[in-house]
């Protein structure tokens, strides 16, 4: 699933394929807006562990699930 990330004083946004749910990452982002957590911790699809300060976060636009891509497609 496509995630946005949008930071304060930053020029682009941040984007990644996560494959948690929608709902594990509207959860995440609400515990770091409500001050649960200093730190937004998300996980792309490589394992890769990305952190925004949670002061910081302007916005979190969630994409619907992508399908896994098979083969090779047209362009």
């Amino acid at each position: 699933m496509e995630v946005k990330i949008g930071v304060q004083h930053a020029p682009r946004e941040i984007v990644l394929e996560s494959g948690q749910s929608a709902e594990e990452v509207e959860s995440v982002v609400a515990e770091a807006l409500a001050g649960k957590s200093r730190l937004l911790s998300l996980v792309d699809e490589h394992g890769r562990k990305v952190l925004v300060p949670a002061d910081r976060l302007a916005y979190v636009e969630i994409g619907e699930p992508s399908p896994r891509k098979v083969g090779f497609g047209a362009l």
